[in-house]
Formats: C-alpha cells, structure tokens, sequence
C-alpha cells in the first residue's frame, strides 16, 4: 500500500482525510501531522512516504513556506495541497511552487462525505503516487527516461508534420489538466503580444480558481491573458482561460467570433471540459485550429479533436511524456494518430509561434 502523510492543523480535517484514505485498498496514511514543523522532522526520519496531502494555512509553518523547504531538500515527494475557496491566490503560488494538485477542502460534513470529494482524494493520490514512481525513474536525459518506458517519442518527433506556417484565420486551442497552472506559465510567457491569433485554454478549476491563474499569467506574460466573459469577442493576441465551473464554448455571430457560457452538467466530473470547447470549434468560420494537448490525467481533448478532424482543418501539438507532469491527456491523444507534432513542454511556445505567426 502506499503510504500517505497528512498535514493540517485541525484535528477534524485530519480524522476525515484519514478515513477516506484508510477505507481505500492501495492507500495507508503513515503519520498525520499538526504542522508543517512536524512534518518535515518526521520525513528527516523516515523518507519513504510515497505522497502527501498539505493544508495551506498553518500557525508556524505555512503550506507554501512548506513547498519551499521540500525544495531545498530536493525531496520527489510529490505534494497535494488541501486549501479552501479563499486561498485561491495561495493554490496558484502552490501549483507554480511544485504542488502536483490541490483539493477544495468541503465546506462541512456533509460534503466531506460526497462521493465525489471523496473520488477527488482518489484520483488526486493516484496521481501524485504514479509520479513518484516516474520521478524515481528519471535520471539524466528524455532519451533515456523513454528509453526506459519503451515509447517511441523520440522517433515520432523526426517524423513530425512541418510547422511552417500556412495562410488563413488561425485560432489556437488549449487543453490541460493535472500541471498544467506550472505548464501554462512556462507556455504562455514565451508568445509574443502580436500573435496573430487568439488563444482558448481550458484548464481543469473549479470555480473560483481561474481568476487568480489568470491573472497571475499575465503578470508574467507579454501577451495578454484573461478569464474568458461571457459574449466577448476573440481577439488575435489576446489569451482567454475558460472560467472554472463553466464550459466555454464559441459561436460564429456576424463574421465575428464569441465565447459562449454553456452551463451543462460537468462531463466526466469535469467543468470546464476540452472537449466540450473543441466540439463547438467544429461550426467556427476559422480556416485552421491549432490545437494543443498538455499535461493531465485521462483523455478530455480527444474525442473533441477527433470529431474536429472530420469538420476542420487541424493541427496538433501534445507535451511529451517526459516534460509531462501526468502523461494522460497527451498520450490519449498520440495514441489516436491525430498527433502532428510532439515536443518538449520548452518547445510549445515556440511551435504555436511558428505555426500561427505574428501580426
């Protein structure tokens, strides 16, 4: 079984964190935590946890300053954090620090014991337990790290389909999930202002999260990057990150492109969800989507650019397997033969660049 450390202050949080765990079949928690100070005297001791689950507000040590210490210790322990509605400021800067996920904390008993929370944990330990195990593997180089995984990446990418640039109306179309916040940071800074196109994103929040991501991205970005609105018109140049808890869909209205809320219930537990986003695209106006598949777990984005395919001129870029946080997403879509080009997650930025152009 593999074996889970807790941290969080209250006592309450911890007993529920621990039942959930402890009823599953492949997870134990090992040790629960007051603080953040005590968790890292008990990983001096024993180093063997294979992930752990952070509250972000904690007296003496918080869950960022937490982040940070695993850092300078070089720990590959790959780090959960548990953080409520109001912190979501402090999840970004968890997410960019090296937290893998983040789970909402329920807003009372009754919602900690919802099925779905209760599957978030799950999927959440998963995750974070499977990259401990590709963190053990990685040694040296991509080479060597698929090399050890018997993938072909390195093959496919000598045969990748050119990125010259063709002519026509772009528009560029982004999917990410478990990642994908550090993902998007190391993207999204490198594409210039004058991109000669818009850009959609769909990255797997729940309400209340994407505000803060996106505005943070555009601190750092010289393009711009916004939370989409309602009815709002694409602009080439401009970045537009689909609003947690809501799937983001456009509409081609009077030679002009619109982002359009659809309030449909989550698919596959997701809101918003890739494919919804790329399904809409199939009715766009838009000579050419370029489509682009990051880090996350499952497979939101596929069935999408696959009905896209049939309907529209399309080319597709996905995040290798070992730049990816979780390989999932990228995989689902290599694995479908609708992958045109695969890189690094240091080359993306520069493959839409080239693809698409600049004004």
């Amino acid at each position: 079984m593999k074996k889970i450390l807790i941290v969080d202050d209250s006592a309450l949080m911890r007993r529920v964190m621990s039942d959930i765990i402890n009823k599953t079949n492949e997870y134990r928690v090992v040790y629960s935590a007051c603080n953040a100070l005590e968790a890292l005297d008990y990983l001096t001791v024993k180093n063997d946890v294979d992930a752990i689950i952070c509250d972000l507000n904690m007296p003496k040590m918080s869950g960022l300053e937490f982040l940070k210490e695993m850092t300078k210790r070089n720990s590959t322990i790959p780090v959960i954090i548990f953080s409520s509605s109001e912190d979501t400021r402090e999840t970004i800067t968890a997410l960019e620090l090296g937290a893998i996920e983040f789970i909402k904390k329920p807003s009372g008993r009754h919602e900690s014991e919802d099925e779905f929370f209760k599957r978030r944990i799950h999927n959440a330990l998963f995750v974070a337990t499977e990259l401990k195990q590709k963190n053990d593997i990685i040694t040296v180089s991509p080479e060597q790290f698929e090399k050890e995984h018997e993938k072909k990446a390195v093959e496919l990418k000598k045969s990748n389909k050119s990125l010259d640039k063709n002519t026509g109306n772009k528009l560029v179309a982004i999917v990410c999930s478990t990642g994908g916040p550090k993902a998007l940071q190391n993207v999204l800074p490198k594409l210039p202002s004058n991109l000669d196109a818009p850009v959609l994103i769909v990255q797997h929040m729940p309400a209340g999260f994407t505000n803060s991501l996106s505005s943070r991205l555009n601190d750092l970005s010289e393009i711009q990057v916004k939370e989409a609105e309602e009815n709002e018109k694409l602009k080439k140049g401009v970045v537009y990150i689909a609003k947690g808890g809501t799937h983001l869909t456009v509409k081609s209205v009077n030679n002009a492109h619109k982002i359009v809320f659809d309030d449909t219930p989550p698919i596959g537990g997701l809101k918003p969800c890739g494919n919804i986003m790329y399904f809409s695209l199939c009715d766009v106006s838009y000579d050419e989507i370029i489509c682009v598949v990051l880090t996350g777990m499952g497979a939101d984005g596929t069935s999408g650019i696959s009905e896209l395919s049939r309907k529209k001129k399309i080319y597709v870029i996905a995040q290798d397997e070992y730049s990816s946080t979780v390989y999932g997403m990228p995989r689902a879509i290599y694995e479908k033969g609708l992958t045109d080009y695969v890189c690094g997650l240091d080359e993306i930025a520069d493959a839409i660049s080239k693809k698409v152009g600049v004004r």
